[in-house]
């Protein structure tokens, strides 16, 4: 059976990691978290101070970008990659709330998009790649065999990023997190480079009333589906 490229899009918090961490393993496919690499990007620019709630050197960021070398690598115990920022794991900083806040910003920088396009766009050069994010459907891999569009209601998705970080230990609130998924939706919607949008051949799935069995069994069967007609 021939290989095709998953390409899974959709609002923040809605699950994509996922599920196509699920799909990758079933299938035995590549998986990418393209968000990860925005992430990253955000961590670095951070950590830089080129970006901060009071100011942004972008033009700063932009002429560093040939500094910044973004690696997966594969972890046997956890039955997936994490992602290296010059050589060192950075999986666990780049989840933070300081970092979603900042991360949409990171992301609408075109010279970063194109940056990192690149690099997704290579990955996935031989198929058999399940990867998640805002524009893999409408711009990484526009012709991709099978398309998902994940979304659910703000509430939802911030009550899911609210537990995920209060098990992890952190300190936030409910409100915060709202605010971060309400403002990340308008950002990623409305940026002029790439904006999240639902490709026309897309599949749109609404798991705000899905468990995550649920939602695996709906989304394998259009895999498998998918497999078997291609």
């Amino acid at each position: 059976m021939s290989k095709i490229t998953i390409a899974i899009d959709g609002f923040s918090s809605t699950g994509k990691s996922t599920i196509a961490k699920q799909l990758a393993n079933k299938l035995h496919y590549v998986y990418v978290d393209s968000g990860s690499m925005y992430r990253a990007v955000t961590l670095y620019a951070m950590q830089l101070e080129y970006i901060s709630k009071n100011y942004f050197l972008k033009e700063k960021l932009v002429e560093d970008l040939v500094n910044i070398e973004l690696r997966f690598k594969y972890r046997d115990d956890l039955g997936y990659a994490e992602i290296y920022l010059n050589g060192v794991n950075v999986e666990k900083k780049i989840r933070t709330l300081e970092v979603s806040n900042f991360v949409s910003k990171i992301a609408e920088i075109p010279e970063v998009r194109r940056k990192l396009v690149e690099q997704q766009q290579e990955m996935g050069k031989d198929k058999g790649v399940v990867m998640d994010g805002r524009d893999i459907g409408t711009v990484v891999f526009p012709n991709a065999e099978l398309k998902l569009f994940i979304t659910a209601s703000a509430e939802i998705r911030a009550k899911r990023r609210f537990d995920e970080l209060i098990k992890r230990g952190d300190k936030v609130t409910f409100e915060a997190i709202y605010n971060n998924v309400v403002e990340r939706d308008r950002i990623d919607s409305t940026r002029e480079d790439s904006p999240l949008i639902k490709a026309d051949d897309a599949i749109e799935i609404d798991n705000s009333n899905l468990s995550l069995e649920e939602q695996f069994e709906k989304i394998y069967a259009i895999v498998q589906s998918k497999l078997n007609a291609n």
